[in-house]
């Protein structure tokens, strides 16, 4: 049997909250880079971001006496998932944008998360995504290519960034559902902090190799690095968590479609960035099928 997202009427009531700050929260993640990516390389930028997360993390766990990992094992698992999640999916989506891919193409593609994950989450963790499911995650990726339409363009000097998007989507799924199966019983301070200095080691290896690792440090920067940092990389990525734990693979993931139709909205309310008539019918169409994936079965009427 399934769990379901905290959505619910179980649990503490701060908890059917937390799909929803989820979605508001990751959705600043592209207005974040529009913000910071002018003054650093991606690369260096997430790998000055993570480090700082790292650090505040770790001060804080000892702070709190958070437990730590006792197996080389766990830490292991700890450090994978990190890897796939932030590593990839962050490196592969802060790079594509830089090689001039529109922001709105990569979203679409890493909007294939939720169907790649029911896909998967079936054979890794025998979860059943029914019928009713998989109609909303059908409808959910029309949704994000409606919002995204108006701004889809496709040229060959986009075949780099395109790349690096699909595996920024391999990247957050398989992090995903290895982060479930491998890592629900971690404390998420310490091991969160475990999964950063893993990844910005890893991360500062291709930058020092790719990048001139040359840093502007404007204002608009270091509001960029602080927001990513601390409401992203520690408070979104923390409610991602406890979302994996306490809900199907398939029902977190499909979350994400979210997303797209939020960042637009931000960015119409920061920018001015304009919304016709695709971009709103993508949205109400999207978390239909969100919606459709979340929505609890009825139980069945007694007989007789």
């Amino acid at each position: 049997m399934t769990q379901q997202l905290p959505t619910s009427t179980g649990g503490p009531d701060w908890l059917r909250l937390t799909p929803g700050v989820f979605v508001l929260l990751w959705s600043t993640g592209f207005i974040g880079a529009k913000f910071g990516l002018p003054y650093a390389e991606p690369l260096t930028f997430l790998t000055i971001r993570l480090s700082l997360v790292a650090l505040i993390l770790a001060v804080a766990a000892l702070v709190m006496r958070a437990p730590w990992p006792r197996r080389w094992t766990d830490v292991g698992h700890i450090t994978i998932a990190g890897l796939l999640v932030h590593g990839v999916y962050l490196g592969g989506v802060f790079t594509g944008i830089a090689h001039g891919l529109p922001a709105g193409i990569a979203a679409l593609i890493v909007g294939l998360q939720p169907l790649l994950t029911a896909a998967a989450s079936g054979r890794v963790f025998g979860e059943r995504v029914s019928g009713r499911q998989w109609l909303g995650l059908t409808l959910g990726l029309c949704g994000v290519l409606l919002v995204v339409w108006e701004n889809l363009s496709l040229k060959a000097g986009y075949l780099t960034g395109i790349a690096l998007c699909i595996a920024a989507l391999v990247g957050i799924t398989v992090g995903t559902l290895y982060q479930k199966r491998f890592c629900g019983g971690i404390d998420l301070r310490s091991g969160t902090a475990i999964q950063y200095a893993a990844t910005s080691v890893g991360l500062v290896v291709f930058a020092w190799q790719l990048e001139t690792m040359q840093v502007k440090w404007t204002g608009e920067f270091l509001f960029a690095l602080v927001w990513l940092g601390l409401v992203l990389s520690v408070g979104a990525v923390f409610l991602l968590y406890v979302l994996i734990r306490r809900g199907a693979a398939a029902q977190v993931a499909s979350l994400f479609y979210l997303v797209p139709p939020a960042t637009a909205v931000i960015a119409y309310l920061m920018f001015d960035e304009r919304l016709g008539m695709l971009a709103l019918a993508g949205m109400a169409v999207t978390a239909l099928g969100v919606a459709l994936v979340n929505r609890k079965p009825q139980a069945a009427r007694p007989t007789g």
